[in-house]
């Protein structure tokens, strides 16, 4: 049975809906209704003469979930239908007595995909439906694209932001240590592994620190979910995936930060690069993706590129905006090509 659309904690013209999935978990989509303020309408992201008619599913990263309501303003100016999805045992779909972000494969989000795109009204027809946009963080970016590569002729371009398509200590580092990490995760899947994250991140985004941003600290705290050897061993073989080539049929625009700051301890670099990813292993590995990919490099970038200082997002947007009307052109060419090549 659909559940209804409700009103959602992020305010006026946001909603949301529950997806029950099997086995009694549930998901949360959420969409955007409302208007976009005016510091979207001049910034000139979206040509006025380009309007992208098009659906938008946004999927977060570990340890989070949607609250960047200025990226369904972005859309929403664009011309898009945007949605934003909290997988199960995330934000809105975490309930007590869950463990948060627990997962053994990445190919589980599967049906929480699924559901996303049935609430939306897509019908899963090639050239019935509206271009599908995905646009994915984090390790969100890192099952979209698994996703996009066993679904094919669903997505029309990929957009990720960050994504952690690679370890921290680069491939041999991930190939060295995986085996034992899937020993663990077999043995002792919930146990946590010993923490990594010092808080720096949380200190340059969050707004009781050093950032500018409000949001649920039960839902994205301070130094992150606990990390269990279930969730990294199923990170580690959708890495190993993505490294022997994917294969992507759509255009895929990966941004990223210029460089990394990966130190345990506090330094004002860390309000002006990636704290959680190696940036230049991430940027190796994204031509893995596909035979088009685009790997777009912003200065002075946080992890969340939407989350960094005004003048760097804004950037963001206007790239996305330059790249994207090309993509889909291009995305369009390829699959009339593909509806025709045996006529």
């Amino acid at each position: 049975m659909t559940q209804p659309w409700t009103p959602d904690i992020l305010g006026e013209g946001f909603e949301q809906q529950t997806l029950k999935l099997d086995g009694g978990a549930t998901a949360t989509l959420v969409r955007y209704l409302g208007v976009a303020p005016e510091w979207l309408a001049v910034s000139g992201e979206i040509p006025d003469d380009a309007g992208i008619d098009a659906d938008v599913l946004y999927v977060h990263g570990w340890s989070d979930y949607f609250f960047q309501k200025h990226v369904a303003e972005f859309w929403h100016r664009a011309g898009a239908r945007f949605y934003a999805l909290d997988l199960h045992n995330y934000g809105r779909s975490l309930s007590p007595g869950m463990v948060p972000g627990f997962v053994t494969n990445l190919a589980d989000y599967d049906a929480d995909i699924e559901a996303a795109l049935s609430a939306m009204g897509r019908s899963g027809v090639s050239g019935v439906d509206r271009p599908l946009i995905l646009l994915g963080h984090s390790t969100g970016g890192l099952t979209l694209s698994l996703w996009a590569a066993r679904h094919p002729g669903i997505a029309s371009a990929v957009i990720l932001n960050s994504p952690w398509l690679e370890f921290q200590a680069t491939e041999l580092g991930r190939r060295a240590i995986a085996p034992l990490v899937g020993l663990h995760a077999r043995l002792h899947p919930l146990t946590p592994l010993p923490p990594v994250d010092p808080g720096i991140y949380t200190r340059a985004v969050s707004a009781t620190l050093d950032g500018e941003w409000d949001y649920n600290l039960e839902w994205r705290p301070d130094r992150g979910f606990p990390i269990t050897p279930a969730f990294l061993d199923a990170v580690f073989r959708g890495q190993a995936t993505v490294a022997a080539g994917l294969g992507i049929e759509v255009p895929v625009l990966v941004l990223l930060s210029d460089k990394s700051y990966l130190q345990p301890k506090w330094s004002a670099d860390a309000l002006t690069a990636d704290v959680a990813l190696n940036v230049d292993a991430v940027a190796h590995r994204a031509l893995s993706l596909a035979d088009t990919v685009t790997v777009s490099r912003l200065p002075n970038a946080f992890h969340d590129i939407f989350l960094s200082p005004e003048p760097v997002r804004r950037q963001a947007f206007e790239r996305i905006g330059r790249w994207l009307p090309m993509a889909l052109q291009a995305s369009n060419a390829e699959a009339w090509e593909a509806r025709t090549a045996g006529l």
